[in-house]
């Protein structure tokens, strides 16, 4: 699972643009792009500013996640509110979803089972079947089943469940890419778990290692932040 996540997640501060776009029974219905930052803080958990770029009366909007607390500051009103992991953004893609999220971290892992499954590109792949389970109010759900590569060990798919045992979401991660010197998924798909006509895609690109200072992630400094 740490395997996992560096491939999710460069191991150093990073910038990346993040393109949300939500589908309906096959139709586009909604689109928003954030810039996100991310840095990994002590104790191996990232925190993540997202400043939303479009559509345009979003656009200066932050997301802020650090540590146990995640917030939104709209600059109009100048005012930070606190909002849950669990929160839909848009779509199906909950305001942790977006956010840089170390697995390893989070929850509890078990080998459930040796595998094949099928990968977001249609192909059948050997994998370890995961058993994860909330190790901290931080994790955004309560359970999940995640699929990794047995050779490479890249994430393929994560089915995400409530503690009502319902499940939320399928996610299937895909197109890969070099990226910060190591094939990285470009791609989420986000499969609402009632409604499979229900899909989000979340899509990453243009990763960059700018300077990103620690200070951009207090709360107090969401109002100075200005991003490039």
């Amino acid at each position: 699972l740490r395997a996992s996540d560096s491939i999710r997640n460069p191991g150093r501060p990073y910038r990346v643009k993040l393109t949300l776009t939500e589908y309906e029974e096959g139709k586009q219905v909604n689109a928003s792009t954030l810039a996100s930052f991310s840095r990994e803080m002590e104790g191996g958990q990232f925190a993540t500013l997202a400043a939303f770029v479009s559509p345009p009366r979003d656009a200066g909007k932050l997301m802020l996640r650090h540590g146990d607390d995640m917030w939104f500051f709209d600059p109009s009103t100048k005012a930070s509110v606190r909002l849950s992991p669990q929160q839909r953004l848009m779509g199906q893609a909950s305001n942790g979803d977006v956010m840089t999220v170390n697995f390893a971290r989070d929850y509890t892992a078990k080998l459930l089972a040796e595998e094949e499954v099928g990968d977001g590109e249609r192909k059948t792949r050997k994998a370890y079947k995961l058993g994860l389970s909330a190790a901290t109010p931080l994790a955004t759900y309560a359970t999940v089943e995640f699929w990794v590569d047995q050779d490479s060990r890249q994430p393929i798919k994560g089915r995400f469940f409530a503690e009502s045992g319902r499940l939320l979401k399928t996610v299937y991660y895909r197109r890969f890419q070099p990226q910060l010197g190591r094939d990285r998924p470009t791609e989420s798909v986000i499969i609402d778990g009632l409604n499979p006509q229900a899909v989000t895609v979340m899509r990453f690109s243009d990763y960059t290692t700018p300077n990103i200072p620690p200070t951009w992630f207090q709360r107090d400094y969401l109002p100075r932040f200005q991003p490039d």
